[in-house]
């Protein structure tokens, strides 16, 4: 009994050591009321955002974070504004089409694709404003009237094959298409199907 909290602290480590090494996204993303939002991301929504249809709240739960994004429409466009458990923007992406892509960014971005993967197949688009310590007004401007800036990234969301199967991968490029990162998601999770 005298080694349990040795052998605790071990074990904490240990699963703390594994988390810090996944590349898998262990995301999940249900509905939740207005009332359970950060009250400071609502502010900053109501302040920066006029004319919008459809709002949602979600909250995430990822493998190392919490985070709550609000899904609305606005002129014909669907965006996706991210905070954090505090209520602090950290970025807001709009659903865009290849089309929406710059040439040459969108030509970088399907070689490192075809470079990467044996086959794929893309699933979702997004441009995406990160918010790199600019004033929230800022950002929410620039987003809303879709600029197409230097600091922008496009987040795509893949179905790839690779050697051992296909997998779901969230990639995201800088505003020429240079590959920044990638995380592979898992599938998503069906724990509310009754049998």
């Amino acid at each position: 009994m005298k080694n349990f909290p040795l052998k605790l602290t071990i074990a904490s480590i240990l699963l703390c050591f594994q988390v810090g090494l996944s590349q898998y996204k262990y995301e999940r993303e249900h509905r939740i009321l207005k009332s359970q939002f950060p009250a400071l991301a609502i502010a900053n929504i109501t302040e920066n955002v006029t004319d919008f249809k459809r709002i949602k709240y979600y909250k995430e739960t990822d493998s190392t974070k919490i985070s709550y994004e609000a899904k609305l429409k606005k002129d014909k466009l669907w965006y996706s504004i991210e905070f954090n458990e505090e209520g602090t923007l950290e970025d807001i992406e709009i659903l865009i089409k290849p089309t929406d892509i710059p040439n040459d960014t969108y030509a970088k971005i399907l070689d490192y694709l075809n470079n990467t993967f044996t086959k794929y197949k893309i699933k979702r688009l997004q441009q995406q404003y990160p918010s790199n310590n600019e004033m929230v007004e800022d950002i929410f401007k620039n987003a809303f009237q879709n600029l197409m800036l230097p600091s922008n990234n496009y987040e795509i969301v893949v179905v790839g094959k690779k050697d051992k199967g296909y997998l779901d991968y969230e990639i995201l490029f800088d505003a020429d298409g240079n590959f920044k990162n990638t995380r592979t998601s898992l599938p998503p999770n069906y724990d509310h199907v009754l049998y």
